[in-house]
C-alpha cells in the first residue's frame, strides 16, 4: 500500500473499525479467561480425589492457571491498543513511526510493531 507512506494517522473511520474489531476480541478473551477460571475453582472445589487424580488435576490446574494469565495479558494489550486509538496514534509503529499496514493490524491488533520495526527491534536485541 503506497498510501501508507503519506498518511501519518488511520482516519476516525477506520480508527472506529479497529475499535469494533478490538472490542470484540476483549469480549471472546474475557469469555475464555472467565471459563479458565472457573474450571480452575470448580477443580479446587470438587473434593474426593486419588493420589493420582489430584497430581492430573494438579497439572491441569497449572496448565488452565497459565492459559488464564496468557489471556489476562493479551486482554491488557487490547486494551492499550483502545488506548491508542482514543490518543489517535493506533497503527504507528513505535520503531519506524510509519503506519503499520492494515492487513497486520487486523491480523494482531494490539501490535505497536510494523514487521520492519519488529526486525530492527530484534536485530538491536541480538547485538
Amino acid at each position: 500500500m503506497a498510501n501508507n507512506e503519506t498518511k501519518t494517522r488511520y482516519s476516525d473511520a477506520e480508527l472506529q473499525e479497529f475499535k469494533d474489531l478490538i472490542l470484540s476480541k476483549i469480549e471472546v478473551a474475557k469469555s475464555n479467561y472467565d471459563q479458565l477460571m472457573s474450571k480452575i475453582k470448580a477443580d479446587e472445589s470438587d473434593p474426593g480425589f486419588k493420589v493420582l487424580e489430584e497430581g492430573a488435576s494438579t497439572l491441569e490446574k497449572e496448565e488452565a492457571s497459565q492459559r488464564a494469565a496468557r489471556q489476562m495479558d493479551f486482554i491488557k494489550k487490547l486494551q492499550g491498543a483502545l488506548v491508542r486509538i482514543e490518543n489517535k496514534t493506533y497503527g504507528v509503529c513505535r520503531v519506524t513511526g510509519k503506519l503499520i499496514p492494515k492487513e497486520r493490524l487486523m491480523a494482531v491488533p494490539h501490535t505497536t510493531l510494523s514487521v520492519e520495526g519488529k526486525e530492527i527491534e530484534q536485530k538491536q536485541k541480538g547485538r
